[in-house]
């Protein structure tokens, strides 16, 4: 019942059979099995097609906003009891960071807590953000600005800063705040928020975005136009400094926070973990 609930909460925030199933990891089948399950349970009709959409009726909605606190409570719980006792820390970490810089990070941290077991899940900040708040994951690391999450638990851990890969990597006569366009990341994902402001400030205009880093990043290697993207990112795939505009010196970098629930945050194994990875970080 609980997965049902679950899938139903997931198919109100996103609106559609397929991005659900992609969230959940599970077959459109599936969430369709699920749904008409909890219809049949509570014999009211609880979504309805809105062409391409999936909304929810007003007893849909009526079951989301009653069930959500209470599954989460229920995750958070659970989740607690089970892994803190064992020693375990569940974690959803943005994509970029755990493809790029956040794997040694986490290793370094591993040495100085041995008897601890990290499990993470790569994903985007805002869905790591949602599994934090449904009891799924226990912390986060997270890209974007903390201002709207006053629910939970958000702490900076360092600014990384951001990098202009010219196209082709060729050299280009470009002084910063020079009006240039770039290719980077679209407005969905939790970085935007935190670099539309100081972009607009450097007159850097968004020619083309993208989902993810790394694709931004290799499409301005391939000569697509200029790409910004996180310094992490242009490293990983083996850009030289000296190949690299580094804006982070004007003001353009893009936050990275620890983020958890307050309860669990107030968790001394969770305390230890975020003093270990921010002293860590600080290195970075």
């Amino acid at each position: 019942m609980l997965d049902n609930l679950q899938t139903l909460i997931t198919l109100s925030k996103v609106g559609t059979m397929m991005e659900t199933s992609t969230q959940l990891k599970v077959s459109q089948s599936a969430v369709s099995k699920r749904i008409a399950a909890l219809e049949n349970f509570y014999d009211r009709q609880l979504v309805e097609r809105q062409g391409r959409r999936v909304v929810l009726t007003s007893h849909g909605t009526r079951l989301v906003e009653k069930v959500t606190p209470l599954i989460s409570e229920l995750r958070s719980v659970f989740l607690e009891d089970r892994a803190l006792s064992r020693g375990k820390i569940v974690m959803g970490v943005s994509e970029a960071i755990l493809a790029s810089w956040g794997p040694s990070l986490i290793a370094v941290v591993q040495q100085e807590m041995p008897e601890v077991e990290f499990i993470c899940h790569a994903q985007r900040s805002p869905i790591v953000l949602d599994r934090i708040r449904s009891g799924e994951y226990m912390v986060g690391l997270c890209t974007g600005s903390s201002d709207a999450e006053t629910d939970l638990q958000s702490e900076l851990l360092r600014l990384e800063p951001m990098v202009i890969l010219p196209s082709l990597l060729q050299t280009i006569e470009y002084e910063v705040g020079e009006p240039l366009d770039v290719i980077t990341i679209e407005s969905r994902s939790g970085a935007w928020g935190s670099i539309e402001e100081d972009m607009r400030r450097l007159n850097l205009r968004r020619a083309t975005s993208l989902e993810s880093f790394f694709s931004t990043a290799q499409m301005g290697l391939a000569g697509f136009g200029h790409a910004l993207v996180p310094e992490g990112v242009a490293r990983t795939l083996g850009v030289k400094s000296e190949q690299m505009i580094n804006l982070g010196d004007s003001g353009l970098n893009r936050p990275v926070r620890f983020v958890a629930r307050k309860s669990m945050f107030s968790q001394s194994l969770i305390q230890s973990f975020f003093e270990i990875l921010k002293a860590h970080t600080q290195k970075l």
